[in-house]
């Protein structure tokens, strides 16, 4: 017999579900791609069925493939996209509109207004947030106010909101538990991070009824039983953590000062500062790491829009690779410094520039441009706004001088190296890369009592690769400075 935890890990573009087993090993998993759908320019939004039908099925696989008779699983956890806003009704259950992704900028005017008010400076102080049509506040008024008889139901007290967490726990139990954690409430511009609780004058601020939030939990916590799920039935929810903070948890950076880099749709760059929100001058984010036992940690976060999403956009877009593992071939015959940087602000630029207008372009273009150029140029855009995150931290005054990274772009060797040459600071690559999934596991086994403290935890961690920096500081500054040119030049 074998014992496992299940991970729900509903991301941007697809949903898996994996089973590991006690000491952390990925024993199975499967994933699916859903659709995205861009209505307008800058919108993203997603099918809330599509959510939901694509966790049910990866569920249902992995129980059927990877659990033997006599195995049990012990619980369950959840990690999610973030900021990706979701209303739906009480009683049916049904979403009165499409899910609006984190990537959306159709409130970006809204937002600027709220700026010109002088609102941003107290809105930071109590969430650590910026006021950007990134998180969920914004995405929540434009339903509201958008979608016909939203806001009177929601007066009513008859609509939910929710992230894709809350969503996905009300579906699994029935609709009987409406609930998110402490990480996903952090990112909603509606959640006051030292208090640790909804914030009246915020809900005033954005215009949101206080009857749509869901209860806030601690990321490890009781959440409540499975009903809706076949072969999961009866398993109870113990984790829940927004996909950026379990990543951070799954690489058990625990200590003051410990950094992971995610590199998936996106990237982001969270370091943990311990129990004190440090507040940032430089336009990054303080937000809430985990919380344990009612005690919250904090984080400094660097959020860059699109990372895994530019090589999407060479194969699907441009057409210029059929799959992304021909990027690291590509790379490996192209010269450094080849002249050519590619910004993909594809729906704006997040941290530290947080400019929702800003759209993406190519430069340095000659007649000897080709492929190769292009598609180099896409992998290297990633290493540079990650060093534009690390800038911003130094500024701060922290710098991260080594680095945890997960996603699925740390396999490219290439990239790896790049990053470490670019920020001139070590690079550790784990041997299980999805460490997103891994934290929300562990989350769960913490609360389980499988494990019995976030040290033993930390002994589960095992490096794959360290990349160590090899480029000189002239060619690393001398490239990043060409990034920087072509970024002013949006």
């Amino acid at each position: 017999m074998s014992q496992y935890i299940l991970s729900i890990d509903q991301g941007t573009t697809s949903s898996r579900a994996i089973l590991f087993d006690l000491e952390g090993h990925c024993r199975h998993s499967h994933q699916e791609e859903f659709a995205q759908h861009f209505p307008a320019s800058g919108w993203v939004e997603h099918d809330p069925e599509d959510i939901w039908d694509s966790v049910q099925r990866t569920i249902s696989r992995v129980m059927a493939e990877g659990c033997k008779p006599g195995d049990e699983v012990l619980a369950a956890g959840i990690t999610n996209q973030r900021e990706t806003t979701l209303l739906w009704d009480r009683q049916t259950g049904e979403p009165v509109y499409r899910a609006i992704v984190w990537q959306d900028r159709r409130t970006a005017s809204f937002c600027e207004s709220l700026k010109k008010q002088g609102a941003e400076p107290w809105v930071n102080a109590k969430t650590g947030l910026l006021i950007d049509p990134y998180f969920s506040a914004t995405k929540i008024r434009w339903i509201l106010d958008n979608v016909p008889g939203t806001r009177e139901r929601a007066d009513r007290g008859e609509l939910a909101f929710g992230t894709v967490d809350s969503f996905l726990l009300w579906r699994l139990t029935g609709g009987r538990q409406h609930r998110t954690d402490a990480t996903n409430a952090s990112r909603t511009l509606l959640f006051n991070i030292h208090t640790q609780e909804w914030d009246p004058e915020l809900l005033e601020l954005f215009g949101i009824p206080a009857s749509l939030l869901p209860e806030v939990m601690d990321s490890a916590d009781e959440f409540g039983e499975i009903t809706e799920a076949g072969a999961l039935n009866g398993i109870r929810v113990r984790g829940v953590a927004g996909d950026q903070q379990a990543a951070l948890f799954g690489q058990t950076c625990f200590e003051k000062g410990m950094a992971k880099s995610t590199y998936g749709t996106g990237c982001f760059l969270m370091l943990n500062t311990g129990e004190k929100a440090l507040r940032s001058d430089h336009r990054l984010l303080t937000t809430v790491a985990y919380r344990v036992k009612g005690k919250p940690t904090y984080a400094l976060e660097g959020s860059i829009f699109v990372a895994g999403a530019a090589i999407q956009w060479l194969r699907d877009g441009l057409r210029l690779i059929a799959d992304a593992c021909e990027t690291e071939p590509l790379a490996q015959g192209t010269p450094v410094d080849h002249g050519v940087y590619l910004v993909p602000a594809f729906t704006g630029l997040g941290a530290p520039y947080w400019d929702p207008n800003a759209r993406g372009a190519i430069f340095g273009l000659t007649r000897d441009t080709g492929i190769r150029e292009i598609v180099t140029a896409g992998l290297q855009s990633v290493c540079y706004q990650t060093k534009d995150l690390q800038k911003a931290m130094e500024r701060d005054g922290i710098r991260p001088v080594t680095l945890r990274v997960d996603g699925g772009m740390v396999a490219n060797n290439w990239v790896m190296q790049f990053l470490a040459d670019v920020l001139g600071a070590q690079v550790d690559r784990p041997s299980f890369v999805e460490t997103t999934a891994l934290g929300a596991a562990y989350l769960a086994g913490l609360q389980a009592g499988i494990y019995g403290s976030l040290d033993e935890l930390a002994e589960l961690w095992r490096c794959d690769r360290r990349f160590e920096p090899q480029m000189t500081k002239t060619d690393r500054d001398r490239l990043y400075d060409g990034w920087t040119r072509a970024v002013e030049k949006l």
